[in-house]
């Protein structure tokens, strides 16, 4: 087991890499600043990211004066149950409040926490009456959806520092 590794806490059978990827991609909903797409075009299975080029969210994000953001690269491996990601680093430059991501000049790729706001802006997102997050740029608050996620699914997450997905 890895550094990175987070084994789920039950022993239920595990579901399918589909099951996996529609109990991900449940996750999205309009009212979160996250989002998981297909990572086709990045050659790996999704991909989670901070929905900073949305336009009903670049203002949120731009008044926090983000200067760096995080998308986590995600692979699935049906044999070994476990869903294996890795961070890359964006830098953010604001231009008229629209968002301009450029691969970050250190070209980090790992696993990274790093926490982003600015001026003590907290965002909440209401889900049901009551219910409450405050989202703080944190890259665990895209992680955490993710691992319970899997977890639930009889998947673990593992974390890739070095090497391919």
């Amino acid at each position: 087991m890895g550094f990175f590794s987070k084994k789920p806490a039950s022993q239920k059978p595990a579901l399918s890499s589909q099951e996996v990827t529609d109990k991900l991609m449940g996750l999205n909903r309009p009212s979160a600043p996250y989002q998981i797409i297909p990572g086709t075009q990045e050659k790996v299975d999704l991909i989670a990211e901070w929905k900073i080029v949305d336009a009903t969210w670049y203002e949120v994000f731009s008044k926090a004066s983000l200067s760096k953001v995080f998308r986590i690269h995600m692979k699935l491996d049906e044999e070994k149950h476990e869903l294996r990601t890795q961070d890359h680093e964006y830098s953010v430059s604001w231009r008229a409040g629209v968002p301009d991501l450029t691969l970050a000049v250190s070209s980090f790729k790992g696993q990274s926490t790093s926490i982003e706001f600015g001026s003590a802006y907290a965002f909440t997102e209401t889900l049901a009456p009551g219910q409450v997050y405050k989202y703080k740029f944190n890259t665990n608050e895209l992680k955490k959806p993710i691992q319970e996620a899997l977890a639930a699914c009889g998947w673990s997450y593992k974390g890739v520092a070095f090497g391919k997905l």
